[in-house]
């Protein structure tokens, strides 16, 4: 069976899985779901995909052709996905944590890779991570940093990839300067203007729009409203967390909404020249840290989130 730890503060809590890619099993607020809950089974079988958010370390979303190309040196990545060509939010979310505090509100996991033998093809380079989690009434706050625990600087990133409950009448609002269009694997080719249809700069309804799409120049808070809870919540991050991913798949009942520090295959980019990518090296011993949080409100009117 697989262990959880939860937390509690008055209608706030959460459930923690430190042993399926220290992701967060659960987020309610007086019973209602703020995260999705997990799916059935999901934690039985270790299935964090199916959980409620996760930690994206050292890296978010895809890198190209599963190949860190970096300093003149390639290096071969581990892909997770079956089918899929390209390398996938790091390896922070395959592997177990370790529960290094707890209270009844406070919550701190740590991660050690060290990069030896088949542990290379997660990530090529040698990290600790930690992770901490302080629940409030209102409010969890989420911190995620990294160290280089090895002997060579190496390009990181870091985000967080919560899926958050929708139906037809879930409303959303996030405000960014433009977003990059993507090839048929994700991949970005062009950075442009949010078209209207993407648009959500005034709050709406999501209805039938579909997005896998990393939105740039983002500007906190991300807001979500569920008419049918009345439970309004705002995603907030550090300026760090510049980009935003939002997917929206057709069809399902829950998005993602991910504040992160850079955005697709930025590393590969940044070291064929390109600027802007959110790229951020990291020297040994050196550290790093961000911070999201979600904040939970009761909405007894509209029209806005």
């Amino acid at each position: 069976m697989t262990a959880t730890l939860e937390l509690a503060a008055g209608p706030a809590r959460v459930l923690l899985a430190p042993e399926v890619g220290g992701a967060i099993a659960a987020y309610e607020w007086n019973g209602a779901a703020v995260l999705r809950r997990a799916g059935p089974g999901a934690l039985s079988r270790g299935d964090v995909r199916g959980l409620a958010s996760y930690p994206l370390i050292p890296f978010s979303n895809r890198i190209a052709q599963a190949t860190l190309r970096w300093r003149g040196a390639e290096y071969a990545l581990a892909r997770y996905l079956p089918g899929h060509p390209h390398a996938i939010h790091g390896n922070g979310w395959q592997r177990a944590w370790e529960v290094v505090e707890r209270s009844a509100r406070h919550a701190v996991l740590e991660l050690a890779h060290d990069a030896a033998g088949p542990r290379a093809l997660e990530w090529p380079f040698a990290y600790r991570a930690r992770q901490s989690f302080e629940l409030a009434r209102d409010a969890l706050a989420l911190c995620l940093a990294i160290e280089n625990t090895g002997k060579g600087a190496f390009p990181f990133g870091l985000g967080w990839h919560p899926f958050f409950p929708r139906s037809s009448a879930t409303r959303l609002a996030f405000d960014a300067t433009g977003v990059w269009r993507t090839d048929a694997t994700q991949l970005p080719v062009r950075f442009e203007p949010v078209p209207a249809p993407w648009s959500f700069s005034a709050p709406r309804a999501i209805g039938a729009t579909a997005l896998d799409h990393c939105f740039a120049g983002w500007r906190p808070p991300a807001r979500l409203r569920w008419p049918e809870t009345g439970i309004a919540a705002s995603i907030a991050a550090d300026a760090a967390c510049s980009y935003l991913f939002v997917y929206v798949p057709p069809g399902a009942d829950y998005l993602a909404v991910e504040p992160v520090t850079h955005m697709t295959d930025a590393f590969n980019r940044a070291d064929a020249g390109a600027a802007e990518t959110g790229t951020r090296v990291l020297a040994p011993g050196e550290s790093f840290s961000c911070t999201m949080r979600i904040s939970i409100a009761a909405v007894t009117d509209d029209p806005g989130v």
